[in-house]
């Protein structure tokens, strides 16, 4: 057990090494110090990931352990340790290798980049913080990587922080995910004054005692409302609607740090997290619909929003809301395996579109605007076949990892009996559709069709200033293998993962002991159990269902309207102007925000200001303060004559009160008594 310990510790203290190194030390070692650094720091990461996932899956075996006592109030102890079962060591394997390939890839995209040294040592900080959220046996340590990763996250949407619209970003990512986090401290507050206790093992094993407790003064129940609290906390992590809109402009940071925050890790630990409180979630019916209702909604209208965005990034950005949707529906239908499993394969192929379009950014000096690429296949064929890879799985293709895991979702959904899991099912499916829809418009526009690059080369609208990676010709070539390398190697298991494992992960006892379901009240699991025959068999069954064919109908209909009819896009544009106005300005919610909230919130800090800053502190305060010393002085001065008399005199009156205090006292006590 030692050793495995110790090799668990590897995990988040190799890349926090690798941080501390490429950002204290970065100007002494120079780039290839700072990027070898993280590198190896996220490598030893990985590899010591897949030793303990290997351990832990082959020999069914948990590693938990307190590491040391934080602090003591009370009998509450508070402690920092790990518990290693099947979620977390998948989670880490996940995490880490998502990670290396991003580390790798941003040598070639950051190279010219004069933060190269300090944007090295954000990520891999960001990487030791999600471990660290992950491997967590206990709420506090838990609420540490969640805020570490959002710090973090900060740092990195507004890294070049030079553009004002970066900055803008990353403080709205921060304001946002303060919301979801006051619900998620709340939610863990209610569990320790419960239960007495932030450990996982101790809370989970004392459930019974919540499934009939109410919140006090009132007939709320409390499973019920800490649920509520603790998924509020992974609707902003996890971008689910209203929380949300901060992820899409998050895309203002480099890319290597969107495929980062939107594939395995900062947006999935609210899924995560959820998935790990399975046994307090199982007792709320009422936060269970909440969790699907809200992923539904989320699933399809974000995913619509999509369809009307023509920065490349932002494509793929809200196609990761309704990703994340998708796993917020399963949670809800209680398939917490499921959930994960999708997590799984969303890691793959959302970082390879991400990385993907990074490398048709690099090639376009920077260029993210869809309606100026173009017939980029002949140019970029590694890249094509790597993002073509990438967008079959995200559509729910036969065979390739993303069907696995969204048909499942569908499947799963279909099976539940929970209030609003008939809005659930016709979201995740009609939202099949809209997927291949905007996924194959952006293929379509960036790799078919006529190229119409070229004087769109010298717009830098989306530029990164002194960023250009040396292409000084006008036309597009592919990238160098620091980029493509990591395409390839996210390909495979965009490819492979799903008919790999879905056997193993959802129907089996791999989650055993970490996911905990009530078959009996919500038997989504046990339904698709019964259901399922094998990987090739699910695949080749998939003609008889409706997702395949809503798929190839998007697909179908991406090519008439961006390849086969080009005009069509607009004329529908304005034929139906107000639809399209309302997508285009995102249901106007960053508006409803601006005016309800930001207004609300600059009208309380002026009446804060004028009252309390003005009025209360430099009015009565400070000012006030400084005129009662001027106004003393004034008194006390018209005494300070400069005679000596009239010192003598004041002297001797004094000695007179005194003398008279001193022999009346004992009288006046003598009569109060």
């Amino acid at each position: 057990m030692d050793r495995w310990l110790g090799l668990c510790l590897i995990v988040p203290l190799a890349p926090l090494a690798g941080a501390l190194i490429a950002g204290l030390f970065g100007r002494t070692i120079g780039r290839q110090g700072a990027h070898w650094a993280a590198i190896l720091g996220v490598g030893a990461a990985t590899i010591a990931s897949a030793f303990v996932f290997q351990h832990v899956v082959l020999n069914r075996e948990t590693i938990q352990a307190d590491l040391y006592t934080w602090t003591q109030v009370g009998a509450a102890r508070f402690n920092i340790g790990f518990l290693i079962d099947t979620l977390t060591a998948t989670m880490m394997l996940v995490v880490s290798f998502v990670s290396l390939m991003i580390h790798i890839y941003t040598i070639g995209y950051m190279a010219d980049d004069p933060g190269y040294q300090r944007f090295f040592a954000y990520i891999a900080l960001f990487t030791f913080s999600m471990l660290m959220l992950v491997m967590s046996n206990n709420f506090l340590q838990l609420f540490f990587g969640w805020e570490a990763v959002g710090l973090v996250s900060y740092l990195l949407i507004g890294f070049w922080y030079e553009r004002p619209s970066a900055n803008a970003a990353s403080l709205k990512a921060f304001l946002v995910n303060r919301v979801g986090d006051l619900g998620f401290l709340l939610g863990i507050a209610l569990v320790f004054a419960h239960f007495g206790t932030l450990d996982y093992r101790q809370v989970f094993g004392a459930t019974g005692s919540l499934a009939a407790a109410v919140l006090p003064g009132t007939d709320w129940s409390l499973a019920t409302v800490i649920c509520i609290c603790l998924f509020i906390g992974a609707m902003g992590k996890s971008a689910q609607f209203p929380l949300h809109v901060w992820l899409p402009d998050s895309m203002e940071g480099p890319t290597p740090i969107s495929a980062l925050i939107h594939a395995a890790t900062m947006v999935t630990a609210g899924i995560f997290m959820v998935a790990r409180m399975s046994p307090l979630f199982e007792l709320s019916d009422t936060a269970l619909s909440f969790v699907l209702v809200i992923g539904a909604f989320t699933a399809f209208f974000m995913g619509v929003l999509g369809i009307v965005q023509n920065d490349i990034k932002r494509v793929i950005a809200y196609s990761t809301l309704s990703q994340l949707g998708y796993m917020a529906v399963a949670l809800g239908a209680s398939a917490y395996s499921v959930a994960i499993f999708h997590l799984v394969t969303h890691a793959f192929f959302k970082a390879l579109l991400f990385l993907g379009a990074g490398s048709v950014i690099i090639a376009l000096h920077h260029e993210q605007d869809m309606r100026k690429m173009g017939g980029l296949a002949r140019y970029m064929p590694i890249t094509y076949l790597t993002t073509l890879i990438g967008a079959l799985a995200l559509i729910g293709t036969p065979g390739f990892a993303g069907f696995y895991s969204k048909d499942s979702i569908i499947e799963a959904v279909a099976h539940s009996s929970l209030p609003g899991s008939g809005f659930a099912r016709f979201a995740v499916t009609a939202g099949v559709f809209v997927t291949a829809l905007y996924t194959f418009r952006m293929i379509f526009l960036v790799f078919h069709g006529k190229p119409r690059f070229g004087a769109g080369h010298a717009d830098h609208a989306h530029g990164h200033g002194q960023e250009e990676h040396g292409h000084a010709d006008a036309t597009p070539h592919e990238s160098p293998w620091v980029v493509t390398l990591p395409l390839v190697a996210l390909a495979v298991p965009s490819v492979i993962a799903g008919y790999l494992c879905i056997q193993r992960m959802l129907y089996s006892d791999f989650f055993a002991g970490s996911i905990v379901v009530d078959g009996a009240r919500h038997p989504a699991m046990r339904a698709l159990a019964e259901e399922f025959s094998g990987p090739l068999e699910m695949a080749l069954d998939s003609w008889r269902h409706w997702p395949l064919w809503l798929a190839a109908v998007g697909v179908a209909a991406a090519w008439v309207l961006y390849l086969k009819r080009p005009e069509l896009p607009q004329r529908l544009r304005q034929r139906f102007g107000p639809l399209y106005a309302l997508l285009d300005n995102k249901y106007y919610l960053d508006r409803i925000n601006e005016v309800v909230f930001g207004a609300g919130a600059r009208l309380v800090g002026w009446v804060l200001w004028r009252g309390g800053d003005v009025a209360v502190i430099d009015g009565v305060a400070v000012n006030g303060s400084a005129r009662l010393v001027a106004w003393m002085a004034l008194v006390v001065r018209r005494v300070q004559t400069g005679y000596i008399y009239h010192y003598a005199f004041a002297m001797l009156l004094g000695v007179g009160i005194v003398l008279f205090a001193f022999l009346t006292w004992p009288y006046i006590l003598a009569v109060s008594r």
